[in-house]
């Protein structure tokens, strides 16, 4: 055997080590490589052919994608009956959010959690389920105060009484286990009287949609991932953040645009193009200002919840 067919088979042999001992954990993060060079553009898109039977909410959990995303990055498919033979976009590429690359970041807006390793070289990113209108999840910048296996629920008067209008009564105190809707895991978050958390979930659908009381919701998967990987004082901040900017090392420039979360008053959310933004196009080197404008408004309000070129670096 020559060296060359050596280190091959050494190759596949550390593959297959590597796929049995991340099939050892039960769990599999969306991991990508932190860009270099300046680049805020990560991951990458996949294409998925529809098979006989398949719907959007089975193929977001396939993929670990959030409900919703995969809804805007394929407008005008039909999420309940797409033709089998369609190919679907799965959106795994990102521009990462202006927040400090440490810790855990939740960007409401796109329903997506990123979690930023320790080893500055990888991020790992999951959908989550968010606060619903009226009992929205608040941003901030705080930090995990308590790591809780096997949670119990004690229902907040405010949902106990939401409860009791669909004739439900709830127990004083919901204990471990299957019925527990905070799933297996739960982080608490120091913010207030400490009623925030990060935690999985019992039932089967919700992540990658506004459906709890203000808690992040994560796949049970997911949640256990990350909880045997973070601990108490792990620094998290939370953004809404629909618009999403990259200026790329090459001068070319993304821009990210999700719909914006709905207000109590059942309105859109008003919200300012991210400064840079604006700086950037109010700069004398861009050729056609009016065209380049029109161009960034358009990606902004498509909102695929994709990275989309406005701008190739060229300049006049």
């Amino acid at each position: 055997m020559n060296a060359k067919s050596s280190i091959k088979r050494l190759d596949v042999l550390w593959s297959l080590v590597l796929f049995v001992s991340l099939c050892g954990q039960g769990a599999f993060a969306a991991t990508y490589r932190l860009p270099v060079d300046g680049s805020h553009v990560a991951g990458k898109l996949q294409r998925h052919q529809v098979q006989a039977g398949e719907t959007f909410a089975l193929l977001a959990k396939e993929y670990d994608v959030g409900l919703l995303s995969l809804i805007a990055a394929n407008r005008g498919v039909d999420p309940f009956l797409p033709d089998e033979g369609e190919v679907l976009t799965i959106p795994n590429r990102f521009i990462l959010p202006s927040a400090k690359q440490e810790g855990i970041v939740v960007n409401l807006a796109e329903l997506r959690l990123y979690y930023y390793d320790p080893d500055g070289e990888h991020v790992h990113v999951f959908p989550v389920g968010i606060g619903r209108i009226g009992r929205e999840t608040p941003q901030m910048v705080t930090s995990i105060s308590a790591m809780i296996e096997a949670p119990t629920w004690t229902p907040p008067q405010s949902i106990r009484m939401a409860y009791e209008e669909d004739g439900i009564e709830l127990p004083d105190v919901v204990p471990a286990g299957p019925d527990n809707p905070l799933g297996e895991y739960a982080m608490r978050l120091r913010y207030g009287s400490g009623q925030y958390l990060i935690h999985g979930t019992n039932k089967d659908f919700g992540i990658g949609l506004r459906v709890s009381s203000g808690c992040i919701r994560m796949e049970p998967d997911d949640i256990q991932w990350l909880f045997e990987r973070v601990g108490r004082g792990t620094r998290v901040q939370i953004v809404n953040q629909p618009i999403k900017m990259a200026v790329e090392p090459d001068s070319s420039v993304f821009i990210e645009s999700h719909e914006p979360l709905t207000a109590k008053n059942g309105t859109k959310q008003t919200f300012d193009w991210p400064l840079e933004l604006q700086i950037w196009l109010d700069s004398d080197q861009l050729a056609n200002y009016s065209q380049t404008y029109s161009k960034v408004n358009g990606v902004i309000q498509i909102q695929t919840g994709m990275p989309i070129m406005v701008h190739d670096g060229s300049y006049d």
